[in-house]
C-alpha cells in the first residue's frame, strides 16, 4: 500500500470516528496511535510518548490556564456585569448605543478570556434580555452578540492562537500581537455597521428615553465608570508590562490571574462558590485543550513520517497546476465548509498536519496564516446550517428568538468578516506590523 493511500485511509477513518460523536481528541489520538503501531510496530508507540513530553516541556502552554482563570474569575464574580452596566449608561443615549456597547463588552471579554463561548454566555445572559426589553430589533441584536462573541478567538489572549502556535511551532506572543489589529479592526467595522444601520432605521436600536437618562446622576455615572474600568485596567497593565519587557508572556498571564482575583477580593465578591466555579471551569477547559494538542502532535508526527504533506503539495502544484494564492483560497473555503459541522479546535487538529507545512512550503508567513485561519474560523462559526455559534445562541436565547431569526441575523456580520479576511489577505501588514514592531523584524 502506498503512503498516499495510507494517509487517505487515516484521514477518512478519523472523519468517520468524528461523525460518531466521540471526543475529538479520542478519535484523532486513536487513529494516530493505531496507524503508528501498524506502520512501525513497537517503535511507533514512542510517537505518543514523544508528543506528550513535547507538550509538557512547552513552557508557553502555562499561559492557557492562567488566562482562562482570569476570564472566569471576572465573569463569576460579577465584574463583567459591572462592565456592561457602564457601557449601558454611557452609550445608551446614542441610537444603537446599547448594541455598540455590547460590542465593546465583547471586546473586553475577549481580552479577558480568549474563548468565544465566554462572550456568548455573558452576552446571551446579560445583554440580550436587556436589549430586548428596551425595544431593540431581535434579529439585529442576535447577530451582534454572535459576531461579538466570535472576537474571543482572535483578540489576545486567544486560546485558539495558543493551540495554533503549539501545532505550527510558532511563538504565541507574536501570534497574539498579530491578532490584535485585525480583531480591533473587525470590532470597529461591526460598530460602524450598527451605527449607520440604526441612524438610517432608528426603530432597530432606540436610544434611552430622556426620562430614564435624567434619573442617572453624574455621581452614578462616575461610579459605574470606575467599576467598569477595573477589568480594562487589569488587561492594560498586564499587556503593558509584557510589551515594555518587564514580564515574560507566562509572567504576564500570572499577573492577570492575580489581579483578577484581587479585584474580586477588594469588591467583596471572592466567595468559596466563586472560587470553586472558576477553578472547575478553568480545569475543564485547560484539560480539554491539552488532550487535543497531544492528539494533534501525535497525528502530525505520523503524517510527517508518511510524507503526506509533500504528496499533497505535489498534487496541487504539479498535477492541478495551481498557484500559491489559489491553493490558499481553497484552504480557507475548506475551513468554512468544515466549520458548518466542527468547532475551531477540531478543524485545526484535523487539517493542521496537511495545511500548515504546505503553507510554509508555498512561501507564506505562518504568523500571518494563523490570523487568516482564526478569522476563517469566526466565519465558519456563524455559517448555516450548523455553525457552532448558531446553536450556542439557540440554546441560550429566549423562546421569542427563533432559529430562523438566528440564521438571518448573521448575514451582514458574515459579510463584514469576509471583507476583513480579504483586507488581511491583501494587506498582510495589518497582522504582521505589530509583531515586527515589538520583536524587531
Amino acid at each position: 500500500m502506498s503512503y498516499e493511500l495510507i494517509a487517505l485511509l487515516m484521514f477518512s477513518s478519523m472523519m468517520l470516528l468524528l461523525l460518531t460523536g466521540k471526543r475529538v481528541f479520542g478519535a484523532i489520538g486513536f487513529v494516530a496511535a493505531a496507524a503508528a503501531l501498524l506502520l512501525w510496530g513497537d517503535g511507533g508507540s514512542e510517537m505518543a510518548f514523544s508528543a506528550a513530553m513535547k507538550l509538557m516541556k512547552w513552557y508557553p502552554l502555562l499561559t492557557l490556564p492562567m488566562f482562562v482563570f482570569m476570564g472566569y474569575m471576572l465573569s463569576e464574580s460579577g465584574i463583567a456585569e459591572d462592565l456592561y452596566r457602564m457601557f449601558h449608561v454611557w452609550m445608551g443615549p446614542l441610537p444603537g448605543g446599547l448594541a455598540i456597547g455590547t460590542i465593546f463588552l465583547m471586546v473586553a471579554i475577549s481580552a479577558m478570556n480568549g474563548l468565544s463561548v465566554a462572550g456568548m454566555a455573558i452576552g446571551a445572559s446579560i445583554a440580550l434580555p436587556e436589549l430586548l426589553r428596551r425595544g431593540y430589533d431581535k434579529i439585529m441584536i442576535t447577530g451582534v452578540i454572535q459576531a461579538g462573541s466570535s472576537l474571543g478567538i482572535l483578540i489576545p489572549p486567544s486560546v485558539v492562537l495558543v493551540l495554533y502556535g503549539m501545532i505550527a511551532r510558532q511563538p504565541v506572543g507574536q501570534l497574539w500581537l498579530a491578532g490584535a489589529i485585525p480583531g480591533l479592526m473587525m470590532a470597529g467595522m461591526f460598530m460602524l455597521y450598527i451605527a449607520i444601520r440604526c441612524r438610517l432605521q432608528p426603530q432597530l436600536g432606540p436610544a434611552l428615553a430622556q426620562a430614564e437618562r435624567a434619573q442617572i446622576s453624574r455621581q452614578e455615572k462616575l461610579r459605574l465608570l470606575s467599576a467598569g474600568l477595573v477589568p480594562v485596567f487589569i488587561f492594560l497593565s498586564m499587556t503593558g508590562l509584557f510589551l515594555l519587557g518587564y514580564t515574560s508572556l507566562v509572567e504576564s498571564s500570572a499577573v492577570g490571574a492575580c489581579a483578577a482575583t484581587l479585584a474580586a477580593l477588594f469588591k467583596g465578591r471572592l466567595s468559596g462558590k466563586v472560587m470553586e466555579e472558576t477553578l472547575r471551569k478553568t480545569l475543564a477547559i485547560s484539560c480539554m485543550f491539552m488532550w487535543i494538542i497531544l492528539a494533534a502532535l501525535c497525528f502530525g508526527a505520523v503524517f510527517d513520517g508518511l510524507g503526506a504533506v509533500r504528496a499533497i503539495e505535489n498534487f496541487f502544484v504539479d498535477s492541478l497546476h495551481l498557484g500559491p494564492w489559489q491553493i490558499l483560497i481553497l484552504m480557507q473555503i475548506s475551513f468554512i465548509v468544515m466549520g458548518m459541522f466542527l468547532d475551531d479546535t477540531a478543524m485545526l487538529v484535523i487539517v493542521a498536519p496537511l495545511y500548515i507545512p504546505l503553507v510554509g512550503a508555498l512561501g507564506f508567513d505562518l504568523i500571518w496564516y494563523g490570523v487568516l485561519y482564526t478569522i476563517t474560523c469566526q466565519i465558519a462559526y456563524m455559517t448555516p446550517p450548523f455553525g457552532y455559534n448558531l446553536f450556542l445562541m439557540r440554546a441560550m436565547a429566549p423562546p421569542e428568538v427563533t432559529l430562523r431569526d438566528i440564521y438571518v441575523s448573521v448575514i451582514p456580520f458574515v459579510i463584514i468578516m469576509v471583507l476583513a479576511l480579504t483586507l488581511v489577505m491583501v494587506f498582510p501588514q495589518l497582522a504582521l506590523w505589530l509583531p515586527q514592531l515589538h520583536y524587531g523584524g
